[in-house]
């Protein structure tokens, strides 16, 4: 599957129990590999984002696209290009990191703009937030060393400018009495 196969879809749906286990059993009913799901609240504490990269080819999406707005729970669904938005990945990384090695380990951490969040005798916990490429690359940077661990999130993704796509979602939360 190339990456001109993946898509970045953001969806607002009403913060409620129950509405990420449909939205997911959506895409595994039509059988599409989802790469990665984030969710998390918005600005609106009624209302979440989830975040979902599904391989797939156009005219299939478009179906599922179709399917999720008839969702009851779902308010609003956006495909987010990858040039009209910003997506990054969380990643946690232990590396082998003794003595010896340590200071080429840090030199790494520090050219990708990564953080150490840990230190232990023979490893470091290092932090990096970045694109898909940029995480990809740290990692291929760091396997040399000894990978003992990783962490990874989801893509989370906007889009890019001032607009805002849960501005006109609240509008339709109904909101109890």
């Amino acid at each position: 599957m190339s990456f001109s196969d993946r898509h970045t879809l953001s969806v607002l749906v009403e913060n409620k129990p129950g509405v990420l286990t449909r939205v997911a059993a959506l895409f595994a009913r039509r059988a599409f590999n989802i790469h990665s799901l984030a969710v998390g609240p918005t600005e609106h504490p009624e209302i979440s984002r989830i975040t979902v990269v599904v391989d797939a080819a156009d005219l299939p999406l478009e179906q599922v696209t179709k399917q999720l707005n008839k969702l009851v729970n779902v308010l609003k669904i956006v495909e987010l290009e990858p040039d009209s938005s910003v997506q990054r990945e969380l990643l946690l990384v232990k590396v082998r990191a003794d003595d010896a090695s340590r200071t080429a380990v840090l030199q790494v951490v520090e050219l990708f703009r990564a953080h150490v969040v840990d230190v232990a005798p023979d490893a470091v916990t290092i932090e990096a937030t970045g694109s898909e490429g940029k995480v990809k690359a740290l990692l291929a940077a760091l396997e040399p060393h000894g990978i003992r661990e990783i962490v990874q999130s989801g893509a989370v993704a906007i889009a890019r400018g001032s607009r805002s796509m849960t501005d006109r979602a609240a509008e339709r939360v109904v909101r109890p009495a």
